[in-house]
């Protein structure tokens, strides 16, 4: 197999890459470039609204039959991969079930930040992609978290189980990332293109620039979780990045074989390969309140999500790609 690694060298001394690193270099000399819990608040709200109103501009404009079996395929996995990191952990360490299923919800469910990455990354070097993928990004966001939950609760009684179970399902629904991104969606729709033209400069103009420091507080917290995975142990640090490129390369199969584009089949390894670090330790603390959400951040922040934005995002591109040119 014959790959162009441009891509992937590009990719390494780009802004977003070089910003994380200092954040994640700021934190060992315990210099401070976290921002301000309402900044932090308002970036997040940016990229969810900024992504769901293009995704629903898009839908508005190419909606098909064709997204159906996308659509299937990433429940599919969506509901597959918690029990593949559950079943992962328990050969690999010696955590307990109940934060085995808390990890696996994390990674069952996607991370907001490394979809916009991913974007970002193709964007950047004018590669097509579907216009509906942003639904796929709502639609993983689910059975993950929910699937991950419930094989924790396996060993709780069914009352208990049964009330915070349907409290975390209710927190997945309602949060911020699903409640936001379902309604930007929604309004892109109805917009449609007329109407996004209007607020289209300050969506897409500030992204790459507030995507940059928001890189940046996430590279300081990703620092920050160093003594976290020290203690969990090596198992935990090879789960972080073999767990997520397997299944990242799984989703670029897939979503070749299902007839996407190699930027679609990019952005569907990027989307299954990836962890959340803010829509799921909401649901988790809330099902499972004496799980250590420590054992799920560290890897999923402070491992895999530095993994696909280095590394795992242009090597996706590379293998959709070279798939490609073969199927």
């Amino acid at each position: 197999m014959t790959l162009d690694f441009e891509a992937l060298t590009a990719n390494l001394t780009s802004v977003s890459i070089l910003v994380f690193a200092l954040g994640f270099l700021a934190a060992q000399f315990s210099a401070n470039l976290r921002l301000p819990p309402q900044v932090y608040d308002a970036f997040t709200l940016f990229f969810l609204v900024a992504i769901g109103l293009k995704g629903g501009v898009a839908l508005a404009e190419n909606w098909s039959t064709a997204m159906i079996l996308p659509i299937l395929v990433t429940v599919t996995l969506g509901a597959l991969i918690p029990f593949a990191a559950y079943v992962s952990l328990g050969l690999i360490s010696k955590i307990d079930r109940l934060n085995r299923g808390s990890i696996a919800a994390h990674y069952g469910s996607t991370s907001l930040v490394t979809f916009t990455a991913a974007l970002y990354f193709l964007d950047s070097r004018v590669v097509e992609y579907e216009g509906y993928l942003t639904s796929l990004l709502v639609v993983l966001e689910i059975p993950g978290i929910i699937v991950g939950i419930s094989l924790a609760l396996r060993s709780k009684s069914p009352a208990k189980s049964a009330s915070k179970f349907s409290k975390a399902v209710r927190e997945v629904f309602t949060g911020k990332t699903v409640f936001v991104l379902v309604g930007a969606t929604i309004i892109g729709v109805l917009a449609g293109s007329r109407g996004y033209a209007s607020v289209e400069p300050f969506f897409s103009g500030l992204l790459p620039g507030l995507l940059a420091l928001f890189l940046l507080h996430l590279g300081h917290l990703a620092g920050s979780h160093l003594a976290d995975l020290r203690q969990a142990g090596f198992g935990l640090f090879a789960f972080g990045i073999l767990f997520p490129l397997t299944v990242g390369l799984i989703g670029v199969l897939a979503g070749s074989a299902i007839g996407l584009t190699p930027g679609g089949a990019t952005v569907l390894a990027t989307l299954v390969a990836s962890a959340s670090y803010i829509a799921a330790p909401a649901a988790v603390s809330i099902a499972l309140p004496k799980a250590n959400l420590s054992l799920a951040i560290a890897p999923s922040l402070g491992v895999t999500f530095p993994f696909n934005l280095t590394l795992g995002i242009p090597l996706y591109f590379l293998v959709a790609n070279w798939l490609g040119t073969i199927l």
